[in-house]
């Protein structure tokens, strides 16, 4: 979002994400990115918090694991429902700052792009790779200065049991939602 702004890139940020659970780490996501945006001056667009159609979805993919079938499923949604905001709100482009995150897998989150779009006419996925050129190390530099919230796992309350099941097998503590920001504590400094 920085490189749009520097770049003279306008845009507008689409908040769709009825994946994140529970309620509480899904308002502070949420927060951080009005905070973002009001700071910069940036449209932002709160979509509805449909975690029921979300649950339905991911029905039967409940154990599946990370980069698998729920994620193809979880991103499809959303960008179903962003190309169609898109459409519906005369925007030419839309991208997502998913593939920022090394857990994620690129080729899938723009495969899902990709089929979003491609039912509208003159919609395109930009499918930069946000990745290159120290994308990663700017986003973590980014994160400390603004002190942004530390997401400790994808989103999805099955991402939440799976990251906790690993992180107790590893002798650590398990998440704790909403303690922990970039550049604040002493161990991310």
């Amino acid at each position: 979002m920085e490189s749009f702004l520097e770049s003279g890139i306008r845009y507008t940020i689409f908040f769709y994400n009825p994946n994140i659970h529970p309620r509480k780490e899904y308002d502070i996501r949420k927060e951080e990115n009005i905070r973002f945006a009001q700071k910069h001056g940036v449209p932002f667009v709160d979509a509805d918090y449909d975690t029921d159609n979300w649950f339905a979805r991911a029905k039967g993919l409940e154990n599946e694991p990370e980069r698998g079938a729920r994620c193809t499923m979880c991103f499809d949604m959303r960008f179903e429902r962003t190309a169609l905001y898109a459409v519906e709100n005369g925007f030419s482009v839309i991208t997502s700052s998913l593939g920022i995150s090394r857990w994620k897998d690129m080729n899938q989150i723009n495969g899902c792009g990709a089929r979003a779009v491609s039912p509208y006419e003159g919609l395109t996925y930009w499918d930069y790779n946000w990745r290159k050129g120290g994308g990663s190390q700017r986003m973590i530099e980014i994160s400390k200065r603004e002190q942004f919230y530390q997401q400790e796992y994808c989103g999805c309350v099955y991402s939440l049991r799976d990251t906790n099941r690993h992180r107790t097998a590893q002798g650590r503590t398990r998440i704790e939602l909403g303690v922990k920001f970039y550049g604040k504590d002493d161990a991310q400094a």
